[in-house]
């Protein structure tokens, strides 16, 4: 039996002589592990489309093997990457995201917004951790994790004074809500991530952020990534 699924190649490894394994994230299956057969070879037919940020569709062989790669259109390779080290780590810090959150079952939300990341860092010129920051903030709120910074999570009031990320339920509280698990967050924090949730990942490189805001914001979100899914993820 064959399928067809749109995929990103996450992480592909040598296997036997020509072989890849690869980890294949689809719209269709959530992450799918498959075997490219011989695609190590100088001639093979699919030897582009098992290489990792590749973006395409896959027909899909179901066998007592596993599963095999027996064609691949591919849609975009996002070629730029590998002349660019800072857009090449950037990309792998939301692959790596991917990886860790599990997404064993289909996510057609999480899956466009891998495609619209890789899409800004490849070819929009955002700066340096705007799109990672970006996508973190949005797959949280995906996920249940919104973070309000008007009104406090808890109480209901209007944010005025300093504010808390409460790390157990991942959530922007007041001063008189927060818990022993709570950290404090930096006005320029609280700013850089209004600023970046409220822009369009095409418009990201029109933001000009000071103060390293971004830096603050990314491990503000890097805290709170691995409190909810107990690992941390790849960043340069």
């Amino acid at each position: 039996m064959s399928t067809k699924v749109k995929a990103f190649v996450l992480e592909a490894k040598d296997s036997k002589e020509k072989d890849k394994l690869a980890t294949l994230y689809t719209l269709e299956n959530g992450k799918f592990f498959v075997n490219f057969r011989g695609v190590r070879g100088a001639k093979a037919k699919l030897k582009a489309a098992k290489e990792v940020f590749t973006f395409g569709e896959y027909v899909i062989e179901q066998t007592k093997a596993g599963n095999i790669v027996t064609e691949a259109n591919i849609i975009d390779n996002f070629m730029p990457l590998r002349n660019d080290l800072d857009k090449f780590y950037e990309a792998c810090s939301i692959f790596d995201i991917v990886k860790k959150l599990g997404a064993q079952t289909p996510d057609p939300a999480l899956f466009i917004e891998i495609l619209k990341a890789m899409k800004a860092i490849c070819y929009d010129g955002a700066p340096k951790y705007y799109v990672v920051i970006k996508f973190l903030l949005n797959i949280f709120e995906n996920m249940g994790y919104k973070l309000n910074f008007d009104k406090c999570a808890s109480c209901g009031a209007v944010l005025t004074g300093k504010k808390y990320l409460n790390l157990d339920y991942g959530e922007i509280v007041c001063a008189n809500c927060r818990q022993m698990t709570s950290i404090e967050v930096a006005p320029a924090t609280i700013g850089a991530l209004k600023i970046i949730k409220q822009t369009p990942y095409e418009k990201l490189k029109t933001v000009k952020l000071g103060g390293g805001g971004e830096i603050k914001a990314l491990n503000l979100l890097c805290e709170n990534f691995e409190w909810r899914f107990g690992s941390k993820f790849f960043i340069d």
